[in-house]
């Protein structure tokens, strides 16, 4: 049995402002994926596309934290903050969803991309096989606090976290970030040089990390406010057969190549 080191999720502090772990593993996930990207482009002797890549990947971010945090919000707890709507700003006390921050940044990412006459698609190629490495530093940001932990296990890595009583559990912030994160990451990336119909790889990812993120649901803590569907199945599931199914749309749509022009 293991214990979690109970990391001090405040790096430093200076009068009212905080610096904190979690903020700081988005930071470093932005620069992972920009630094990634811009190899695929010099790859593709496109550097001159850079300044392009990286005002698509700050707009986007931006829509990532506020899809996050709205989809955290009303996915998950949605009475809590629908009654306590101040609380929705307070991005400081934790909460953030994958789900939310996904559907956040293709919303502004899109908008961006057709405002400037580009491919969506072809762009979400090269940012998607990019991803999963961004998704290994949150799952490192969600250990550091402790959060998001798994059932009770008797293995020998179980766990006691400082939020799930006594009983050892899954560290299952540490398995997503290796399978759906390195892993994962390491998969895409040695797809980025096929030369497939834009939106293929962008449908790979949507599908490989719905389908993992499904399965390891099942050993997570479920967190919700409400019951499970069905009695077993979590809102993160759902969402997973959500973005698994949009996946299988979007590779049919690819085939069809008739909607080219709209993404």
């Amino acid at each position: 049995m293991l214990i979690h080191p109970k990391i001090d999720p405040v790096i430093f502090k200076i009068g009212p402002f905080e610096a904190r772990w979690y903020g700081l593993m988005y930071v470093i996930s932005f620069f992972c994926v920009l630094f990634l990207t811009r190899y695929q482009l010099k790859e593709r002797n496109l550097t001159h596309l850079y300044p392009f890549l990286e005002n698509l990947l700050f707009y986007s971010f931006l829509g990532l934290i506020l899809g996050a945090r709205l989809g955290f919000c009303f996915f998950y707890y949605p009475d809590y903050f629908l009654t306590h709507p101040w609380e929705i700003i307070a991005i400081w006390k934790g909460g953030m969803s994958f789900h939310g921050g996904l559907i956040g940044a293709l919303v502004v990412g899109y908008g961006y991309v057709k405002s400037k006459g580009q491919s969506f698609l072809w762009w979400a190629d090269l940012i998607a096989v990019c991803a999963p490495i961004g998704l290994f530093w949150g799952r490192i940001g969600n250990f550091i606090n402790g959060e998001i932990y798994g059932k009770p296990t008797s293995l020998p890595w179980g766990m006691v976290f400082p939020e799930g009583g006594s009983l050892p559990r899954h560290p299952v912030q540490l398995y997503e970030g290796l399978v759906t994160g390195l892993l994962l990451f390491l998969f895409l990336w040695s797809l980025r040089k096929k030369e497939w119909a834009p939106g293929t790889k962008f449908a790979i990812f949507l599908i490989s990390y719905g389908v993992l993120r499904f399965l390891f649901e099942f050993l997570r803590e479920p967190a919700q406010s409400f019951d499970l569907i069905f009695g077993w199945m979590t809102m993160g599931q759902v969402l997973c057969l959500g973005m698994i199914a949009f996946g299988f749309l979007l590779l049919y749509l690819v085939r069809m190549r008739t909607f080219q022009k709209i993404f």
